[in-house]
């Protein structure tokens, strides 16, 4: 895990000294910087929306684990008809469909 973190940081500086960032060094130095309209890091709220997805309020099936998803079976074994959902539908439509919006 601590390597990952490291692999993540590692690549956000890369990007950030390709993309050309002021370093404090050029800030004091009086260096003129560019407004924030030049640069085109924004953009428009709906354009933004329009790019960015967000994330729904349920759960997607890749998001849980498998210790997840078997405690997720277990209470649904305990109601039949739940059980029978699960076997056509999925352990994640039957438990939202018996129990709710999922807790973790």
């Amino acid at each position: 895990m601590k390597s990952l973190k490291l692999l993540i940081f590692c690549c956000m500086t890369a990007a950030c000294l390709s993309a050309g960032i002021p370093d404090s060094s050029d800030i004091k130095s009086g260096s003129p910087a560019e407004s924030p309209s030049d640069d085109g890091v924004f953009v428009k709220r709906d354009e933004a929306s329009a790019l960015v997805r967000q994330k729904r309020a349920g759960a997607a099936p890749a998001d849980l684990s498998l210790a997840q998803l078997e405690s997720l079976r277990e209470v649904c074994e305990a109601n039949l008809a739940c059980e029978d959902m699960m076997d056509t539908s999925g352990i994640i439509a039957a438990y939202t469909a018996y129990y709710g919006p999922i807790p973790f």
